[in-house]
């Protein structure tokens, strides 16, 4: 398990300095290929009823997590016969490409500069990038706090849930839940398309998260005390809004963020030119602001601060009482 944690810390510091690398060869495009290719095959060979798109949804979850699970673990140990400096830069490097921490500020920044010039155009599009409801439409307050929940939300979805299972199951975990996140995040849409045939990647993805997200949560309420930001009240509001999304997972860090901020987040949202209706998080204890970008930002890297601080002190601990245990 320390070894676990230093590949993790490795794979972390990579995406600080450099961020999720932009290529064609980046396993999450292999992943997402490999989703969309499997989808239209059973597409042909399932009829299009309730029950018929569920079994096609398993076998869909069952194929591309096999798949990726196998070219993984076969990659790391074709690595062996390299040395083991070879197997622990391929984990370094798998675990790298797990993490999206600089890309989602990097992001994120990219709508702050475009607001800070009165580009509400160029805001919107910059938008769309990390966001699935549509933004064409959005007003300049629509586009800061769609920018805020998704810097929340992708604190423990793109950061936080990645190195939990890095620390724990190595470079296999963070490509195991990725590729959960990444099918979620392709097919398990409440729309007609993917209400049946995707519901069973969506549940996964439920499962997977359950855990992560409430740490993140908990993590973001303490990286609010450290940044002087409403911690009292970042706590109070994870407490009493963390279950307004039809998602048990989604509102954890957005309640978190909202009430460390003092604003109010969610509401109706448009997807796919359909409107949803979605309760409100936090109170409105002021008006949402630009600068509200770059200090979801800030809780951020301190919520991620927090998360491999902790993480890596308990799988330490966890490796010596094994250790121990063995002597005895």
């Amino acid at each position: 398990m320390k070894k676990n944690v230093i590949v993790m810390l490795s794979g972390f510091c990579l995406d600080m300095l450099f961020g999720d690398p932009s290529n064609n060869v980046h396993p999450v495009c292999g992943i997402g290929f490999l989703i969309s290719k499997t989808e239209r095959i059973l597409r042909n060979h399932f009829d299009k009823t309730k029950k018929e798109e569920k079994k096609a949804g398993m076998f869909l979850v069952t194929i591309v997590l096999t798949i990726t699970l196998s070219i993984t673990a076969l990659l790391l140990f074709l690595m062996k016969s390299l040395g083991k400096w070879a197997v622990f830069f391929m984990e370094t490097v798998l675990c790298w490409y797990m993490l999206a921490m600089k890309s989602l500020k990097k992001e994120s920044m990219s709508v702050y500069a475009e607001l800070k010039k009165g580009d509400l155009k160029s805001a919107r599009k910059a938008v769309s990038r990390i966001v699935g409801r549509d933004t064409q439409n959005l007003t300049k307050e629509g586009v800061i706090k769609a920018t805020v929940e998704t810097v929340a939300e992708n604190t423990s979805d793109g950061v936080i849930a990645p190195l939990f299972y890095m620390t724990f199951f190595g470079a296999l975990g963070g490509v195991f839940y990725k590729t959960v996140n990444t099918m979620d995040s392709m097919i398990a849409y409440k729309n007609e398309k993917y209400i049946y045939f995707g519901r069973w990647a969506a549940i996964l993805d439920d499962i997977v998260n359950y855990i992560p997200a409430r740490l993140s949560a908990i993590f973001m309420c303490c990286a609010a005390t450290l940044l002087r930001y409403d911690s009292k009240n970042s706590f109070k509001i994870w407490i009493r809004d963390k279950t307004k999304h039809a998602s048990p997972n989604s509102a954890q860090t957005e309640a978190a963020c909202a009430g460390a901020l003092g604003i109010q987040l969610a509401g109706d949202a448009w997807y796919f030119g359909k409107k949803y209706k979605k309760p409100f998080i936090g109170d409105k204890k002021r008006n949402i602001e630009i600068e509200d970008i770059k200090r979801a930002n800030k809780l951020l890297y301190g919520t991620s601060v927090i998360a491999i601080t902790i993480f890596s002190i308990f799988a330490v601990l966890l490796a010596n009482i094994g250790k121990n245990e063995r002597r005895i």
